[in-house]
């Protein structure tokens, strides 16, 4: 069996009295793309700078690519890419001169490498344009393209695609994507409960906790406690009232212009319609639905 790439055992970081990660414990197999979701805040950022050494745990133990975070970082580093959520580039520099910069500073002296990597992320025909001059869409390729110009065996992405169009962030999975199939493995973290189901594995984090890990289809299937409903009703505040102080239902909340409960297994549409009839409140729809990542995470994290 093979070593993970990346192994926790009750990893914590404390800041004086306050807890950002709270014995944290997972793993990640080679090839994996694993996808760390919750709110700003949550934890998600000082996990992964624990994981590359800059940032020493309060507590427990980890370790990247068989080396030990607290210990031997520089070795996780050297074999590590990461792009940080506010994508360190030097915006007084052209798109070839930043991407020949990081190149340097892993030791990576080919032309042929940087020239192969901006066509990769789709860079070269901006070779030549100054970074304040790039959308932010370009310029996150370009962060992406400094992070993995050292061919990294595992990539720490913190909010990869924060700030940028729905088009630009399927494009950018693509790319991740493309790079795992050549036996890359990515730590993903990201607030987009959509963009999670890219992921083969999702972990859910709240204050500081890893609440679960695993397939995004299991998640669905085995955290929730009950069915998921889709509500449409009027007036809808006071729909929603109604259906949260009713004991059948075990969460209700907005969802757009609409309503979202979650029951137990065995409630039906006929009893959710009477409750809201006998709220004064006119049922236009009640169906229920497969349950999405938003609703594992409402449920875990209550």
């Amino acid at each position: 069996m093979t070593e993970p790439v990346i192994s926790t055992q009750d990893l914590t970081r404390r800041f004086g009295t306050f807890t950002a990660v709270d014995r944290v414990t997972f793993s990640v197999e080679a090839g994996e793309v694993v996808g760390y979701l919750g709110p700003n805040g949550s934890g998600k950022t000082t996990t992964m700078r624990m994981l590359l050494g800059l940032l020493r745990p309060s507590q427990g133990t980890a370790q990247v690519l068989g080396f030990d975070v607290a210990t031997q970082s520089e070795q996780v580093r050297q074999r590590s890419g990461y792009m940080s959520q506010k994508f360190a580039l030097y915006h007084e520099l052209t798109v070839g001169e930043n991407l020949a910069f990081y190149a340097g500073v892993y030791g990576v002296r080919e032309r042929a490498r940087i020239a192969e990597v901006l066509d990769l992320v789709g860079l070269r025909s901006l070779e030549r344009t100054r970074v304040s001059a790039l959308s932010t869409g370009w310029r996150q390729r370009l962060a992406f393209a400094t992070a993995i110009v050292h061919r990294p065996r595992l990539l720490f992405l913190d909010e990869p695609t924060s700030g940028v169009d729905p088009t630009a962030r399927r494009a950018f999975w693509d790319l991740i994507y493309e790079l795992v199939a050549q036996g890359v493995t990515a730590l993903v973290t990201t607030h987009y409960m959509d963009e999670a189901e890219y992921c083969g594995r999702v972990g859910i984090m709240s204050e500081g906790r890893l609440l679960a890990l695993d397939r995004p289809s299991v998640l669905k299937s085995h955290a929730l406690p009950g069915q998921t409903w889709d509500i449409v009703a009027e007036p809808l505040l006071p729909a929603l009232a109604a259906l949260r102080a009713c004991p059948e239902v075990l969460r209700a909340g907005l969802t757009g212009d609409h309503l979202r409960a979650i029951t137990p297994h065995g409630a039906s549409a006929h009893l959710l319609e009477g409750l809201l009839q006998g709220a004064g409140i006119c049922p236009l729809r009640v169906e229920a639905v497969e349950p999405t990542l938003e609703d594992v995470f409402l449920s875990l994290a209550e």
